[in-house]
Formats: structure tokens, sequence, C-alpha cells
């Protein structure tokens, strides 16, 4: 049932906060969180609206999801060259995509923002001292002696997420959309001839699709940008951010109260003619999400967002039982809007199998209208022989193709994926090293040679299109209903197995 209790952004501080952060000087608090009150909103509300209206696009698979980047983004990492091959990558990424599915790709960054991280303890063992936990730039340092958290960071990180997101639509307003094609891919790191063969076959095809555009006038335009022309119809994309809604002093007080956009008329008519409707935005970000570790229902994490508009994502993991769930749903969706609530499972190769149907038919049953998308990541993390974090590119598909096949058997649809990658590179100007293998074949060893995250592992550039062709490759399967591709191929070389 739905929460009959008021809400305000306030409401959440009568709850229990899980993964709360306890900072020593309250006073010095305080006037930071008075002073990003203050400050302007990171996004609008009709961006917002234009983000909601999409996901019910999505929601009813006319459109496919893509929500990726950092585990958590550092201020050291916020520079020009790192943004821009993020957004590269994503743009690629949503390129083949689009070419195999013919359907439109929504993106939303896990950038301009995403700084926290939970953690399993509140300390660590450093050596032999044991210091608090590293819980994100916007909180503490990573030197074990600066992990004192410090409320000046978070007004950092209003600042870092301001830099970030006034680079990237500049990036987006000056035809950067329109420079990652697939002639500019490199297949040389790919070791299997009979994947490079696959994978060059739908690069020629697309790059055919797009010449074809430019033949016929779509994307060429007579004037170019910086003298006065037009973006163009292939230089211009929608782009959203996203962060983890951990640390909710900071959310509350980027939260903004704002007439709905006169142009949603049925909103507008439901409130007397003499005040507009108003409702309650985050501005720091277009889409939020709920993780694992704080979705309790009578938590404050889900009491702050049940009573915000934006679109907001929930982490789905084993630990989740249907009925749980479907009350949950119940709490941060009562009105059952299109477009409002994203599931982002995260189960881990081994355990999709036994949960994901019951979860989807649970929703089937309640009449939730919901977006599905498949985290693939973080059930998946593993710790090699050399003590690193890592990742197997393998077991990453296996879960993410099993999602496919189980959406579909249930009478359902998978919508979209969620990634942690990169387009990063190393000093030496090469790929980081994180997971391991993808059609470079990344081995074990081979991951200190450029292992940058501090935080979770992350596909790296080349692994990243290898999941792009592969779902890629799916949606054309499916669309048109050929009874054998190179998915079988793809699949196998790439290291996917079936799961016992």
């Amino acid at each position: 049932m739905a929460d009959s209790n008021p809400w305000t952004p306030t409401s959440w501080r009568n709850k229990h906060a899980a993964q709360d952060v306890v900072y020593p000087d309250r006073e010095k608090l305080d006037k930071v969180l008075g002073k990003i009150r203050t400050l302007p909103p990171l996004v609008s509300a009709s961006e917002i609206e234009r983000l909601r209206h999409q996901l019910s696009q999505v929601q009813q698979n006319h459109a496919f999801l893509l929500h990726a980047g950092d585990c958590a983004e550092s201020f050291d990492a916020c520079t020009q060259e790192n943004i821009s091959a993020k957004i590269g990558l994503i743009l690629s990424f949503s390129l083949i995509v689009v070419w195999g599915a013919r359907m439109p790709v929504v993106r939303i960054g896990r950038i301009a923002g995403q700084y926290a991280k939970p953690r399993s303890s509140p300390t660590e063992k450093i050596g032999d001292r044991e210091v608090t936990s590293f819980r994100g730039d916007n909180v503490n340092g990573l030197d074990p002696n600066d992990r004192t958290p410090d409320p000046d960071r978070m007004l950092s990180a209003y600042f870092h997420s301001t830099a970030t997101l006034n680079h990237l639509r500049s990036l987006l307003t000056s035809g950067f959309a329109s420079l990652h094609h697939p002639q500019d891919w490199s297949l040389t790191h790919v070791r299997s001839p009979a994947l490079r063969e696959e994978f060059e076959r739908i690069t020629e095809g697309l790059s055919d699709a797009l010449e074809f555009t430019r033949t016929i006038g779509l994307g060429k335009e007579s004037v170019s940008y910086e003298q006065g022309g037009g973006r163009g119809t292939l230089g211009e994309v929608d782009f959203y951010t996203s962060h983890e809604g951990l640390m909710l002093d900071f959310e509350e007080a980027m939260t903004r109260e704002s007439a709905i956009p006169s142009s949603l008329g049925s909103y507008a008519a439901s409130a007397p003619q003499t005040s507009p409707a108003k409702v309650h935005y985050n501005t720091s970000a277009h889409f939020l999400w709920i993780g694992d570790r704080t979705r309790q229902l009578d938590g404050a994490h889900v009491e702050y967002f049940r009573g915000i508009r934006n679109p907001i994502g929930v982490k789905v993991g084993p630990s989740m039982q249907a009925d749980e769930l479907i009350r949950l749903l119940e709490i941060v969706n009562p009105d059952r809007e299109n477009g409002k609530v994203t599931l982002i499972t995260r189960y881990g190769a081994g355990k999709v199998e036994e949960h994901l149907a019951s979860h989807i038919r649970a929703v089937q049953q309640s009449g939730h209208p919901v977006v599905w998308i498949s985290d693939p990541m973080h059930g998946n993390t593993l710790t090699s022989s050399s003590g690193l974090k890592t990742r197997n590119f393998g077991t990453i598909i296996s879960e993410l193709t099993a999602c496919l096949r189980i959406h579909a058997e249930c009478g359902s649809h998978l919508n979209g994926v969620s990634l942690e990658f990169t387009g990063e590179l190393a000093e030496d100007g090469f790929s980081v090293t994180e997971c391991l293998g993808g059609s470079m074949r990344l081995s074990e060893d081979q991951l200190p040679l450029r292992y940058q995250s501090f935080c979770d592992p992350r596909l790296n550039f080349e692994q990243s299109l290898d999941v792009a062709f592969l779902i890629s490759d799916h949606f054309k399967k499916a669309r048109t209903g050929a009874k054998k591709t190179y998915g079988d191929v793809l699949y196998s070389e790439l290291g996917g197995r079936k799961l016992v």
C-alpha cells in the first residue's frame, strides 16, 4: 500500500538511514548544506520530464536504455580527456545497438555526481591500522590519513559535477556525437579470427547505413556548425546524468519545488487554476537510483525517493523477495505512472536463473509499469590471485544473455543494460586492464598492467564494444526473424558459457 503519511524533502530524517555518514562537525555540515541550497540546479525540470517520457517509450519496448559509466567518479578524473572518452564510448556503444535493434537508445551516464560509495563496513584494515572506510571523494579521501568525513567535499562534488556537466553539454552541442562512427574503431585487439570477421561484418553494415544517410542528405550539412550551421540529424543526441542517491543530506539540499512544465497539460489541469501544480525535483541529476544496501521499505532512502518526481531506479538482487518488490513499487510509484521506475537486476550469473523469473511474474501480476534492465556487473565480482578485484567477461555476458532469454520466456522484454565501463586510456595510451577476457582475451597476469579503478573493475573500450556487438546481434536476429546468425559465434568466442 502507498504511504499515507505526508511527504516533505526532510521527512526521511524520521527514518533510519542505512550507509549514513557521521560528520564530527555538525555546525560546518549545516553551513555547507545551507550554501548548497542556494546554488543553481544542475538539471532542469523540463529535462527530467523529457527523460520520463523517453523512459515510458523504453518501457513499451520502443527504445533501449543504456545506463553506463564509472562505478564511482573521482575529482582527479574530472578532465577533458576522461570525460570525452567516456561520452565517446557511450555514443559508440549506442550507435552499434541502434543499428542492430532499429530503435532509439536512451543514454543515461553514471556521471556528473556519481562520487559516493556504499561500503559493507564502516572501517577497513590498511596494514596494521584500522581506519574509516573510504566512502568516495564527496565524503573523505582515499589517503588513509584523510578519512575524516568533511562536509566541504560535498561542495566540491557540486562544482566538479558542474564542470563535468558543462563540458558534456558543450561536447554534445558542437558536433562531437557525429564523430563517433565505425571507421574510427580499430579491431586490431581482437585475437580470434572468427570474432574479428563477425565484428568486421557488423561495422561494414553500419558504415554502409551511415553512408546511405549522408547520401540522401540526412547527415550532411551545407554549412558547418562552427560557421553557423545546424548540428544535423546524426550530430544531435539527448544525454542524461545519474548517480546513486546515497547521500541524503546532499540530495535534500538539491531538491527544489517547481511547477510542472505547462506543456504537460494533464498534470497542470489537475491543480486549481490559481496555483499551478507544484512538485519536487531532485536537481542534482536527471535520474537517481536506490542501491541494494539502502532499499529497506521502512528506511530513509525509500522515504526520500517516494516524493521526488525524477524517474528512479531500484537495484534488485537475490535477497529481494517477490512480495517485498511489489510493496516497494507501491511505495515509490503508488499512482503507477509510466516511466517512473526502472528495475535494475543484479543477481550474478549463478543466481539469475533462480530469481529473475519469479520477480518478473510478480511484477506482471501486480500490474505495475516498470522498465527492466540488467546489471551483469555487480553480482559477478571476484578477487584475482594477485588480490585485485576483477570480473570475468564470460560471466558478465552469461548473465546478460540469460536475462534476455528469461524475459522472452516470461512474455516480457529486457529493456536495457547497466554497465560499469570506461573509455579512458592509461598513460601509455592503451585501455585499462581491469576485467578478464573479452575479444582481447585479457588474462589475469595482465591485470596489473593498467589497473586504474579505485572502486570496482570496469570494462574497457574494447570489452564494452564487445557487449554492444552482442546486444546488437541479438536484436537484429529478433527483428529479422533469422533462424541462424553469427550471434552464437559471438557468444562462444567472447567466452560465454551455459549456466548449470
